[in-house]
């Protein structure tokens, strides 16, 4: 009998443990705002059995302030840009990921793998990639859209109804190609140019906004605004008659990826999210909600078939290439960082 009862107690137990462990598989992400679908995240929640939260950012800055400010080691993933990767790795805020962790690395396409900011996809795998420029309402202005002074130089009918994305690197990038000045520029003339630029624009600004860049444009209250592409698309399928624009002095590309953060809580349980963003069917969903690009190998037959005739996806033959926000040597980047606080004022 007590043989029996030891035994009783220790299947018990063993139950609880089991039980404790399975409660405590959680996963904590870091994300953009409005960039994933939450079916999503319920498809990975029911195949795994891993809680997931997430809270979210409207730009890269903004990400970078609040894990600097002591948010890392609460998410286990996060979703930077291109530039932004390269800073945390610099920064060493981001874990290894092994070789052999991610059974569907394989997935992820060629021109994707061995990038600049993260060589060899040590810390991070593609999420979702696009451009930077602006919209215009047709109904206000008919004219040329195709040129950087509709943001920075703009003619009367613009004036006072544009909305700017509250980020600094696409901002200032953008600045630059209108002016055609190289990224992180040392030379004094240059920079003053640059500043001065910003400074003449800003008093036909009507607001910073990365959130609800889309919703001024559906709403009319803004006539022209800088957004993301996919954003854009977004914006034109709730009502919006606008037209995005490729201008000819250049515009911004960008690719976000989801890192492994470092000191994640639930390391585990980031792995087994990021492999699942890598299987085509699970990112090509993120695509048709996001209205933007995969780097991942297989999407095509998941996806939407209007994505591949968008305006918004599709520059015209004529369109030069995009350019990636660069990262700036330290004292050319506090330059910059003054430039933007004053702007920002």
């Amino acid at each position: 009998m007590r043989t029996m009862l030891k035994a009783g107690i220790a299947a018990l137990a063993l139950t609880f443990v089991a039980g404790a462990a399975q409660a405590q598989e959680k996963l904590s992400i870091y994300h953009w705002f409005e960039y994933i679908p939450q079916e999503l995240l319920d498809k990975f929640s029911a195949e795994t059995g891993i809680e997931v939260t997430m809270d979210t950012f409207d730009s890269n800055e903004a990400m970078l302030a609040s894990l600097k400010a002591g948010k890392l080691g609460s998410y286990d993933v996060a979703v930077p840009g291109d530039y932004m990767v390269e800073i945390m790795i610099g920064e060493g805020m981001l874990d290894t990921v092994a070789d052999g962790e991610l059974a569907n690395f394989g997935n992820i396409e060629q021109q994707w793998l061995d990038v600049p900011f993260d060589p060899g996809r040590m810390h991070s795998i593609p999420y979702q990639w696009g451009s930077t420029s602006f919209s215009v309402n047709r109904d206000v202005y008919q004219g040329d859209i195709n040129d950087t002074s509709i943001v920075y130089d703009p003619p009367d009918e613009l004036k006072g109804k544009i909305n700017v994305l509250d980020a600094q690197g696409e901002v200032m990038l953008l600045a630059s190609l209108h002016l055609g000045i190289p990224q992180c520029s040392t030379d004094r003339e240059q920079l003053k140019a640059l500043d001065a630029l910003l400074q003449a624009a800003k008093p036909h600004w009507a607001s910073f906004n990365s959130d609800g860049a889309k919703d001024v444009l559906v709403s009319g209250d803004a006539a022209v605004g800088m957004i993301w592409n996919g954003f854009g698309a977004k914006a034109r399928a709730e009502g919006a008659n606008i037209e995005y624009a490729y201008p000819r002095q250049g515009y911004v590309v960008w690719m976000d990826n989801v890192v492994l953060l470092k000191d994640a809580p639930n390391r585990a349980s980031a792995i087994r999210f990021m492999d699942f963003l890598l299987e085509p069917e699970n990112i090509a969903a993120v695509t048709n909600y996001a209205r933007y690009a995969a780097g991942v190998t297989g999407v095509a037959p998941h996806l939407d078939p209007e994505l591949a005739s968008a305006p918004e996806s599709v520059p015209p033959a004529d369109a030069p290439a995009g350019t990636f926000v660069a990262v700036c040597d330290q004292a050319t980047q506090e330059v910059y960082d003054t430039m933007w606080t004053r702007l920002k004022k």
